[in-house]
């Protein structure tokens, strides 16, 4: 658990949006990669804590293979933690992200973390040749399995009911160090006490509404953890947003871009339109963190000292925003609104 930095750990994360130019013309998904690594590095020298990104397998979005973009980070980067939001453990094998994410903790000296979920899309599923009638149980024996390998000694043994058993099996290259794990959880009770059950920290994905409707679940979470007899286990929380110069600019910069997504994705689910009013309720009263720096840094102190959480990753992209705002976003992260949050949960903490 953070134990400096006022008791909290700030991070950006992106599920690789396709972004847009100046003049409006859709980036490419190869420039998208390029450009995502170019974000870590500025966030690395701003004095972002992690840089996390995600996993998916559509045309709106550029990464598909979050290890290989924090791989080419990890050599043009110092100190910045580099994570996945998420890793799709599901459709993937838990024996290969641990041998991946071992690659690439060596790679960077020790700052690799992986946060596995279920992910909010469904395509890796057929893609990778996955039955969606498994759907709860590939997760729930792979999340198993994966949580094994998290303390697994140099050889270990699994079976379920997904694969054939592994004997003795190896993991190489072996890890010099725990590597650092999440489980992404959008807000059931059994999620919850999944985290729990496998002693992996819990990260609270609260992408609209009101943080406060997740207080139930963090106590459960709490309440769970002492019924056992654990050490409390850290707590994050996830959440959209973006930093302009003011709040007018913030709000007109991604304005579109996110309506624009939300539509797309929602006419797939079967939502109903949203416009300008959605838009504006979750900025004013939701969990959507876009304004000024100092609207932002209030909004996430508040939001952390609420939900007495340890680690705060702000998503940066959402949907075609400009590039060029996506980059003053991450800059006015680190530069202002990280040691503006540190100095207002400090002073809430020690008042």
């Amino acid at each position: 658990m953070v134990t400096d930095n006022a008791g909290i750990e700030l991070g950006l994360d992106s599920f690789g949006d396709i972004t847009v130019d100046a003049d409006g013309a859709l980036l490419s998904p190869a420039q998208e990669i390029r450009n995502h690594v170019e974000h870590a590095v500025i966030a690395d020298r701003v004095g972002v804590d992690v840089i996390s990104f995600g996993e998916h397998h559509r045309e709106d979005f550029a990464i598909s293979a979050p290890d290989m973009v924090l791989a080419g980070a990890s050599g043009v980067t110092e100190r910045i933690k580099l994570g996945t939001a998420v890793t799709v453990l599901s459709s993937d094998d838990p024996i290969r992200v641990m041998e991946r994410f071992n690659t690439l903790d060596a790679m960077s000296n020790g700052r690799a973390e992986i946060t596995v979920g279920r992910g909010s899309f469904i395509e890796s599923f057929p893609l990778f040749g996955f039955d969606l009638n498994d759907y709860e149980v590939l997760f729930e024996e792979k999340f198993d399995m994966f949580a094994q390998l998290l303390d697994a000694p140099r050889r270990f043994n699994w079976s379920g009911t997904h694969r054939s058993p592994v004997v003795d099996g190896v993991i190489q290259p072996r890890a010099e160090r725990r590597i650092g794990a999440w489980v992404g959880v959008g807000g059931s009770p059994e999620s919850v006490i999944r985290a729990v059950r496998h002693k992996v920290p819990m990260m609270l994905a609260i992408i609209g509404g009101e943080a406060r409707r997740f207080l139930p679940y963090v106590q459960l979470y709490r309440d769970a953890q002492a019924e056992v007899g654990m050490d409390p286990m850290p707590l994050g929380v996830h959440s959209p947003g973006l930093i302009a110069g003011s709040d007018d600019e913030a709000r007109d910069r991604v304005r579109d871009a996110w309506i624009d997504s939300r539509n797309r994705i929602g006419r797939e689910r079967g939502w109903p339109p949203s416009g300008v009013g959605e838009f504006e309720r979750e900025v004013e009263q939701g969990s959507f963190y876009v304004g000024s720096a100092e609207t932002v840094a209030q909004r996430i102190a508040e939001t952390v000292l609420l939900l007495g959480l340890d680690r705060f990753d702000i998503k940066y992209s959402n949907g075609p925003v400009r590039e060029d705002h996506l980059r003053e976003s991450v800059e006015r992260y680190g530069t202002e609104v990280i040691p503006r949050v540190r100095e207002l949960v400090r002073a809430a903490r020690e008042g």
